[in-house]
């Protein structure tokens, strides 16, 4: 044979090779039938375990396919305004995300198998930063817990008891300064941390949260000195009772001291108690993995009654009417809320489930909340439910630092009023009727 009918041979196979692979290719391609989805997930220190999980899942069946998204909720939010939103969402519910649900921008889910398992007295949390008429637009996925981490060692060394009123929680701090311990350790350099802890904690431990910003909703624009409620008057008890304690008992360099600090020096046994979440756990256990850590509610009265745990939605799973692969969305949340799979996710991140039935943590360090979640003695941060325009962090740090209070507050009372004047604020009551909450989106632009 001459090398040119070689040659054309070799080209002629090479052809029908080609030509079988991509029909074979082909034909894989229309026997999966797999509808892709797209699941946008925010928690970043989670997204090793939710990836794990999409695996399983897209494993387990071959009708649905999930590609999962973490660039974050500002992609989230300009893939609404440009009309191709994600399928199905899990993200830390707050004003940002709740206004897709003020907007209606969410579909019902009340029909799933899901919701008919969340506890119900979650509902009126999810309710505060608003909902849409007739619809379950959002379901709780895992509730972030958080009160005083405390030095078990130091307090059985000091022969101390867990206090659970005011004037226990002083005697406490007076027997470790006695002792030259500093009873609490701050962190006042990051602003975030006097928010999320200090405010938090003594506003919340001293104010029915519920019922002060759905009255706070009412005034609207005419909060102020003469008001039926404001920041002035509800708030000036708790923000005295905190700056006693930032005052009298916390570290001398507290205002220079920020949130990496305060682990390590938690962690060396600088101070008895530390205001934070259960996510400084695992930066304290860096420097002592062994330290012997509790929780319980800053006492804020003389009535154990008053005692509650700070909570957040941490994460809640939506999915958006733009959704053009509902079912397969619905099919896929369902998976999410499987009971191995949500509890197994909350018990990587020290959260606790929000279903009905489910177990209560396991971990030592949080015990201390568990009676307190499970008898609905919670409450949201004060600092969460404000717009972004209301710069509650900076306000918060302002006080501890040394800022009037009083002032500080008449400034929150105004800020809030001037927002209420721009774009009226529903109470809670009000969005239960269906009158959508306009507060999410107060100066800033709609998603």
């Amino acid at each position: 044979m001459s090398e040119k009918r070689i040659r054309l041979a070799r080209l002629t196979a090479g052809a029908m090779g080609l030509a079988m692979v991509g029909a074979a290719l082909t034909s894989c391609a229309a026997g999966s039938g797999a509808e892709t989805i797209r699941f946008t997930f925010s928690k970043r220190e989670a997204i090793e375990f939710m990836t794990d999980l999409v695996s399983e899942y897209n494993s387990s069946q071959s009708d649905v396919r999930v590609e999962i998204d973490t660039s974050g909720v500002d992609v989230v939010s300009a893939s609404f305004v440009r009309g191709n939103p994600p399928d199905i969402m899990l993200g830390n519910y707050n004003y940002e995300i709740a206004r897709f649900v003020q907007r209606c921008a969410l579909t019902d889910l009340s029909d799933t198998d899901a919701a008919a398992n969340i506890r119900d007295d979650l509902q009126p949390l999810m309710d505060q930063y608003g909902s849409c008429e007739g619809r379950t637009s959002a379901l709780p996925y895992s509730v972030m817990a958080a009160s005083v981490i405390y030095n078990k060692e130091i307090f059985d060394a000091q022969g101390l008891e867990v206090p659970q009123t005011w004037d226990e929680l002083i005697a406490v701090c007076d027997q470790l300064k006695a002792a030259g311990i500093d009873p609490f350790y701050g962190t006042f350099k990051d602003d975030w941390t006097v928010g999320q802890g200090w405010y938090d904690y003594t506003a919340g431990g001293s104010v029915d949260v519920i019922e002060f910003f759905d009255a706070l909703a009412e005034e609207g624009a005419e909060v102020g000195p003469d008001s039926a409620v404001s920041f002035q008057k509800d708030f000036a008890e708790p923000m005295e009772r905190m700056m006693q304690l930032v005052d009298g008992y916390t570290n001398a360099d507290a205002a220079s001291r920020g949130y990496g600090d305060g682990n390590l020096a938690f962690a060396n046994g600088e101070a008895a108690m530390y205001l934070q979440g259960p996510w400084a756990f695992s930066e304290i256990a860096k420097t002592s993995p062994d330290l012997p850590l509790g929780t319980f509610p800053l006492p804020m009265t003389d009535d154990p009654a008053d005692l509650g745990v700070r909570v957040n939605m941490d994460l809640a799973a939506m999915i958006p009417e733009g959704s053009r692969h509902q079912e397969a969305a619905r099919d896929f949340l369902e998976f999410l809320y499987e009971p191995q799979n949500i509890e197994e996710y909350n018990a990587s991140q020290l959260g606790f489930t929000p279903t009905k039935d489910a177990p209560a943590p396991d971990d030592p360090r949080i015990e201390g909340m568990i009676e307190y979640y499970d008898n609905g003695q919670i409450y949201q941060g004060p600092s969460v439910l404000v717009p972004k325009t209301l710069p509650i962090f900076n306000y918060a740090q302002a006080m501890v630092l040394g800022a009037s209070t009083e002032s500080t507050l008449r400034t929150m009372d105004a800020d809030w009023a001037r927002i209420a004047f721009r774009a009226p604020i529903p109470s809670t009551q009000d969005n239960a009727n269906g009158e959508a909450s306009a507060i999410g989106e107060t100066e800033e632009s709609a998603p």
